[in-house]
């Protein structure tokens, strides 16, 4: 009897270690290179911006995969940083909780290993787009392994230049800059002390 009850005692808390095991998943982190964007100005504020741009007209990057490799890398890169970042504790959660989901769409869309860590990914997306600036499709298809990429380079330069429409990641991004800015506006009065008397 002692056994059974202390059995039952035990219950909840495996369940609650099974919930919390493999539902949790990898916890990871992920940074922009210096390159992620010219000059003196905030990589994250760009990569915002430039990713809403970007996916509100994936048709606007046809043939353009070096502005594709781009665009994904940042929004990778979002996934990872908005969700978690300390900075971004007063954001909109929704815009947040949108961003893994439009990730995973584009992350599809060139036939990234489910598997792939985000700064893997971000970091073999901005070494292709750098070999395409520079000219040298080969070395921006040897930047995709298959590891990664298991169709290959080429076939994923391919993909790169003929994006599909990708509806979460339109929604998610102009969501993210809504939110991002109603957060500044609020912000605003507080750090210029307008909103005491």
């Amino acid at each position: 009897m002692r056994r059974h009850i202390l059995m039952l005692a035990l219950l909840p808390l495996v369940a609650g270690c099974a919930a919390q095991g493999p539902a949790a998943g990898p916890q990871y982190t992920a940074t922009l290179p210096p390159d992620a964007v010219v000059g003196a100005g905030d990589p994250t504020t760009a990569a915002i911006l430039g990713s809403q741009a970007a996916f509100a007209n994936t048709a606007s990057l046809a043939g353009r995969p070096a502005d594709a490799a781009l665009a994904i890398a940042q929004l990778v890169y979002l996934a990872v940083e908005i969700p978690t970042g300390q900075r971004w504790i007063g954001l909109n959660p929704t815009a947040a909780t949108q961003l893994p989901g439009a990730a995973a769409e584009a992350r599809a869309a060139i036939g990234t290993a489910p598997s792939a860590a985000p700064q893997t990914v971000i970091d073999t997306l901005f070494a292709t787009r750098r070999a395409l600036m520079a000219g040298n499709r080969t070395a921006a298809e040897a930047a995709l392994p298959p590891a990664v990429y298991p169709a290959g380079g080429a076939a994923t330069l391919a993909r790169l230049s003929a994006l599909p429409p990708l509806p979460q990641a339109a929604v998610a991004t102009t969501n993210l800059s809504t939110a991002v800015q109603q957060m500044n506006m609020f912000e605003q009065p507080r750090m210029g002390g307008g909103g005491r008397r």
